[in-house]
């Protein structure tokens, strides 16, 4: 199996200075993650931009679809940041042949603390496992984009039953 990833930013890349400083969008930190592992697939690392998720356009989400649409591979993770991962989540549905995964952190990967790693492996066992579609994997679980929510107080995503929003 081969796996593509696509990086776009958020807090997964997350810099921190001090507790004053503003953050910067670092390196792609799934390159380190999985230069770390001794993994039993291929993959490779397509870095598209680095920025916060609150900052994407509707530019910037047309370009991630094209840039799924042409991956090598048939099994793309994409590391993007919480705040407005539904909303890119949704505009990729409808690509046909292709198991797509989006996750990310809510802290950084660089920190100690950070639920990156455990992200990034769920979602490689997602993706190796579920049929072509759109998912997001976050907090343990598998979410529906259209069923899905980030639930900033409680700091994870959690299924809503209203397909509205």
């Amino acid at each position: 199996m081969h796996i593509h990833f696509l990086t776009t930013g958020g807090t997964i890349d997350k810099l921190y200075f001090d507790a004053k400083s503003e953050y910067q969008i670092g390196s792609p930190q799934v390159m380190s993650l999985l230069q770390e592992l001794e993994l039993a697939f291929q993959y490779t690392i397509e870095p598209m931009m680095a920025k916060d998720s609150l900052d994407l356009t509707d530019d910037d989400r047309a370009l991630i679809r094209e840039r799924v649409m042409a991956a090598p591979a048939d099994h793309v993770i994409i590391t993007h940041g919480t705040d407005t991962m539904v909303e890119t989540a949704r505009l990729l549905s409808g690509i046909p042949g292709k198991t797509i995964v989006l996750t990310g952190a809510m802290q950084p990967a660089r920190f100690h603390r950070s639920d990156a790693v455990f992200n990034v492996g769920t979602s490689v066992g997602a993706v190796s496992c579920l049929p072509p579609g759109v998912y997001i994997c976050m907090n343990g679980k598998i979410f529906d984009p259209r069923k899905v929510r980030k639930n900033r107080d409680l700091g994870r995503f959690e299924e809503i039953n209203d397909t509205t929003t």
